[in-house]
């Protein structure tokens, strides 16, 4: 399978996209004054690095709007006029020290693909990336007006809310993505009758930040952290398939709400599908069976990874290919929608006498949002020149879904993933099936403990375990890694596997000249 397009992607916003965005605040905002082109040229002239496009399947759905100010202007009594120079955003200072937001809107008809994250998340990559203080803006505080009699004055509105006693549809969103609340903005926003025109100042810290640091583009923290969610899941016997996906979209939606990076899933997860047959297939005929959800599979878990705004490793699934050989494939659902795949290159003995799956060709790292990765499914895992390979293409991170019946086959492609990240000086996340299912043919026992491992450096966990499940028990293993301690190890670590190769003396050569 060929990787298709991303469905769902952020970016800046250009001329090309004026007319559209227009439109966009006409729907938006069908009682307010929407946008005129004017005013949307100038965020692009004045500060083109600070607006960010949503776009779904080409058509923009999203807007977010931002210039810089400094602190005392940012904190200071000001209305939306005072702030955006009358919402041409000509009022952007190229040295100020906040990073200002004065616009979010999101297409009402695809308001649960979490595009307004999203466009936050993209604010603040960008502040990170300029250095600056944080991000400020003056919240929509939307439910103020309907209970303007139980609260007369807005502070107490705005107390009840961070207390958590009053929901407000907006304010909680943006307290839930980080945003503190700072104090009330009266009268910030005359139009805005469902706040009574008043917002509260909202911040965002950037944690990177320190005024101590000399020349800090340079110096600073690096930000590159990535947290990984990775499934320990149990068979389950299911009555129909939406069970499964109900049960995948659960882990899906856990992951998103931890607000990870990758949610990964075991090899040959969706063997739980043939449970729901009226009986047990004989291997080679359950196999086949098994190929015919591949195009619900892959559509169901890519609409998962837009909606849920995560990436998705999606265990592995067999699949028919165009020469007619069922291949053991794991596909990578990424949060823009775009889908890759990655064969299994080395099928065991079982696979390839019981099921007839065939190895794949190609082994080649997969562009995400976070940097390039891997993928070696299972057996793969025991080739270290596979795992090389994704490494030298720039993957610091490896994602091993795996299937093992006992607990021997578990410890071998425990100590062989622990090998490649040490060898390659990356991080390795494994992810495994536990429990059994009696009607479903070589699925009759499983044994898993899932980790997510490291090099063994000073910057990593003592052990080289960021993260393990419990044996045989349902969960997940969650962890936060920091991509740029892999840069700094293989630059500067105690020891250097990827720079002290003996290229005068050994190499591998693949058959495409890699």
């Amino acid at each position: 399978m060929k990787s298709t397009k991303a469905k769902l992607q952020i970016r800046n916003a250009t001329a090309a996209d004026i007319d559209a965005l227009v439109e966009l605040s006409k729907r938006v905002y069908p009682v307010e004054t929407p946008y005129t082109r004017g005013m949307i040229r100038g965020h692009i002239n004045t500060f083109a690095r600070g607006q960010f496009v949503a776009t779904y399947e080409g058509k923009v759905v999203g807007y977010a709007a931002t210039l810089r100010v400094k602190e005392r202007k940012a904190f200071g009594q000001h209305d939306w006029i005072q702030i955006t120079g009358g919402g041409y955003g000509s009022t952007h200072d190229g040295n100020g020290d906040w990073l200002y937001g004065f616009e979010v809107m999101v297409d009402p008809s695809r308001r649960r693909l979490r595009i307004g994250k999203r466009l936050y998340d993209a604010r603040q990559a960008l502040c990170v990336e300029l250095d600056l203080k944080g991000i400020v803006f003056a919240g929509r505080m939307a439910g103020y007006a309907k209970k303007r009699k139980q609260f007369p004055d807005p502070d107490e509105y705005l107390a009840s809310v961070k207390r958590r006693e009053t929901k407000d549809p907006t304010l909680d969103f943006q307290i839930r993505a980080g945003f503190e609340p700072e104090r009330v903005m009266r009268l910030y926003n005359r139009e805005d009758k469902p706040s009574d025109g008043h917002a509260a100042l909202m911040l965002w810290r950037n944690p990177y930040y320190d005024p101590n640091l000399d020349n800090q583009p340079v110096t600073r923290l690096d930000p590159e952290v990535v947290r990984i969610v990775s499934v320990q899941m149990a068979a389950r016997t299911l009555n129909d398939t939406e069970e499964f996906y109900k049960a995948v979209d659960y882990f899906v939606d856990v992951a998103s709400e931890y607000e990870g990076d990758f949610v990964v899933f075991p090899e040959l997860f969706t063997l739980q599908l043939l449970s729901c047959e009226p009986e047990e297939l004989a291997p080679d005929k359950a196999i086949a069976r098994l190929t015919e959800h591949t195009e619900e599979f892959v559509n169901r878990l890519r609409d998962m990874a837009v909606k849920r705004n995560v990436n998705i490793i999606g265990g592995s699934h067999p699949t028919i290919v165009e020469d007619g050989d069922i291949h053991n494939i794991a596909y990578v659902f990424l949060r823009d929608g775009s889908v890759h795949a990655q064969e299994k290159i080395h099928p065991t003995p079982d696979e390839r006498t019981y099921w007839n799956i065939h190895g794949g060709d190609a082994v080649e790292a997969i562009e995400t949002d976070c940097g390039p990765i891997g993928v070696m499914i299972c057996y793969d895992s025991e080739f270290p020149e596979l795992g090389r390979r994704l490494a030298d293409q720039g993957a610091r991170i490896l994602f091993v879904p795996y299937n093992t019946d006992t607990r021997h086959g578990y410890w071998r492609v425990r100590y062989c993933c622990q090998a490649r990240a040490i060898e390659n000086q990356c991080y390795v996340v494994t992810s495994g099936m536990t429990g059994n299912l009696d009607n479903v043919s070589n699925l009759d026992i499983q044994w898993a403990e899932s980790g997510i491992f490291t090099p063994s450096d000073f910057p990593f966990a003592r052990d080289g375990i960021a993260a393990l499940a419990s044996e045989n028990v349902e969960m997940v293993a969650v962890a936060d890694l920091n991509l740029n301690s892999v840069t700094w190890a293989r630059a500067k670590g105690s020891v250097r596997n990827m720079r002290d190769r003996r290229f005068d003396l050994y190499r591998t050569v693949w058959s495409d000249g890699g």
